[in-house]
């Protein structure tokens, strides 16, 4: 997977597993924007690269409002003249609350950022990679985009929206040099994960990550770094007839059946 001359986006590139796709990218050759709205992280995540030797800029932007993505994207352009790769990225958990009680504003939100966000990186993005003619794009679902779960109607929502997303613009661009794709990881190590763990149980938050782990076959959360190899695959030319699907990276939790979440207790 040789990045070499191209260009790579990130959104939600401050931390975890957007951190370490941006790496990844950089690794291999590529020079890459990262876009936070956490600025310290964000520019951390370029800070990192620029020190191992890479090729990066920082952006921040709040990826539901159409005037910040139009930004990040020409800011991009300033900086490297076209986009290869897009990892549409950003994403927030929201609140495990039963949808019977679950506070509107924070529903809004949730949608907003995981999903208007989505559609927006890619309203945004696919006239560049269209007029150059390539192009990869893949977005961040979960398998909580394949299944239920107690407890995040917000979240479930918005991750079962960003599969129907890829699999319309996949084909509204297919056999015009463009692909995209979605990946759909189960619990990793991340802030997110430690976030939803302390709600389930803020007593015993430990208890929720073994149960968490005990869902896979494998008994353990993906490495952020196991979820960017998938991405990096699909903005390959390895990927190149790959378009309007989606790479489960759970572990085999769902293929074992192992896919219920644990209750907040």
């Amino acid at each position: 997977m040789d990045f070499t001359g191209k260009v790579a986006l990130i959104t939600g590139g401050g931390g975890g597993i957007g951190r370490a796709a941006a790496l990844g990218f950089a690794l291999r050759g590529a020079k890459v924007m990262v876009v936070d709205m956490d600025a310290d992280s964000g520019r951390a995540s370029a800070d990192i690269i620029i020190q191992r030797g890479g090729t990066a800029a920082f952006a921040e932007a709040d990826v539901t409002k159409s005037a910040s993505v139009k930004d990040y994207v020409e800011k991009t352009l300033a900086a490297y003249g076209r986009i290869d790769a897009f990892f549409n990225n950003a994403g927030i958990e929201g609140k495990v609350v039963p949808i019977q009680d679950y506070d509107e504003d924070v529903f809004d939100r949730v949608i907003a950022v995981n999903l208007k966000g989505v559609f927006l990186g890619m309203r945004h993005v696919l006239p560049v990679m269209l007029k150059q003619g390539s192009g990869a794009i893949v977005n961040t679902a979960s398998v909580a985009g394949l299944f239920g779960g107690p407890g995040m109607p917000a979240y479930v929502a918005s991750k079962h929206g960003v599969l129907g997303l890829t699999k319309v613009a996949s084909t509204d661009v297919a056999g015009l040099g463009v692909r995209v794709n979605a990946v759909c990881p189960g619990p990793v190590e991340t802030r997110m994960m430690r976030s939803l763990e302390s709600q389930r149980n803020p007593n015993d938050p430990d208890s929720v990550r073994a149960a968490y782990a005990a869902g896979a076959p494998t008994g353990r959360y993906a490495t952020p770094e196991e979820i960017a190899g998938a991405v990096l695959y699909l903005c390959s030319d390895l990927s190149s007839d790959v378009t309007g699907t989606h790479i489960v990276i759970d572990g085999g939790r769902s293929a074992s059946g192992g896919v219920s979440q644990p209750r907040r207790n």
